[in-house]
């Protein structure tokens, strides 16, 4: 029998390691190293290991990494986004790049519609009322907002942002979106989407906008100041992307000034934010560990990806999570 290729990975287990329970996934098509044995014995394994398998960012990919990866041929990076990734240096080298978009587009869109839910009708207040030792009685005057035929405002509508714009159809909400390109006229009818060229027309609209782009330069704090004031003072920003597409300073003071109502985040910048940031004790916030896709059949899903891209890397077989050189 052939001998099966060595994949590199970060660590095993732990808050950021790949988990135990999905190894029999790689160990179908490779075999597993750690960085820790790797770093050991780097004279030994360096010119086997042909593939990297990043799980959540990890492990960091710089030139020193590719320096002592002679035959590295692919490194398979699990999510959508690749902004952890020098993707300039990394096909210097003549190193495939691969991800795995659209893997967890439903969970993270439930994500999406849990912190819209939430948010609107106060879950996590309610929770600590009910819970608090100090609670006599309920306050049945106190109240929170509706979803159901509210207007919803999706910035960016691709795969993720589609599936949220199915969700919020049967809610019945008005939905707008603005995106770098408008889809068809078929997707628009299908969920009963408006298209807005001008952001702005969407922030004015809209009681709740839910951010779901990548990001890039073009949306690195594409949410600021202006954008903020742009937006209804009953609004709620919702972000599912990543924590730098928002200006977390000017959504401080656009919560504690009450010009917007309320944020519901499950990305911050950096993660987990320092515990005296300013933002875990503004008004009306919601924050989530970035739990977008955090389920274990999506999870699963996304390794048996994350290993797929690569053995068909290596194989010369097609792929369709290849990320196209800048």
């Amino acid at each position: 029998m052939e001998e099966l290729p060595y994949a590199l990975m970060s660590y095993s287990g732990g808050s950021r390691g790949f988990p135990k329970m999905y190894e029999p996934i790689v160990k179908k098509h490779f075999q597993l190293l750690y960085m820790e044995e790797f770093s050991k014995n780097k004279n030994v394994y360096a010119p086997k290991i042909q593939a990297l398998l990043v799980w959540w960012h990890l492990p960091a990919v710089d030139k020193e990494l590719l320096e002592s990866l002679p035959n590295l041929k692919v490194i398979s990076s699990s999510g959508a986004g690749v902004d952890h990734l020098d993707l300039k240096l990394i096909t210097s080298y003549g190193i495939v790049v691969t991800n795995t978009p659209s893997v967890g587009d439903d969970s993270t869109a439930d994500m999406g519609m849990a912190l819209m839910l939430a948010s609107a009708r106060n879950v996590l207040e309610g929770n600590r009322m009910a819970c608090s030792e100090e609670t006599k009685e309920f306050d049945f005057n106190w109240v929170g907002d509706d979803i159901t035929e509210a207007t919803l405002g999706i910035i960016g509508m691709g795969s993720i942002g589609y599936c949220i714009a199915q969700r919020a159809k049967a809610f019945r909400m008005r939905i707008l979106y603005h995106n770098r390109n408008r889809r068809s006229q078929e997707d628009e009818m299908a969920v009963g989407a408006e298209y807005c060229s001008n952001m702005a027309d969407l922030l004015k609209q809209s009681d709740f906008v839910m951010v779901v782009v990548k990001l890039n330069p073009d949306t690195h704090n594409l949410i600021g100041r202006d954008q903020l004031q742009q937006m209804k003072p009953t609004s709620t920003l919702i972000n599912i992307s990543r924590g730098q597409v928002v200006d977390q300073d000017a959504l401080v003071d656009a919560l504690n000034n009450r010009i917007i109502k309320a944020a519901a985040l499950d990305v911050t910048y950096p993660e987990p934010l320092p515990r005296n940031h300013p933002l875990l004790t503004a008004k009306n916030i919601i924050v989530t560990p970035h739990i977008g896709n955090a389920t274990d059949s999506t999870r699963r899903r996304v390794a048996g990806k994350v290993v797929q891209n690569a053995s068909d890397v290596l194989k010369g077989l097609p792929v369709t999570g290849l990320v196209a050189a800048p």
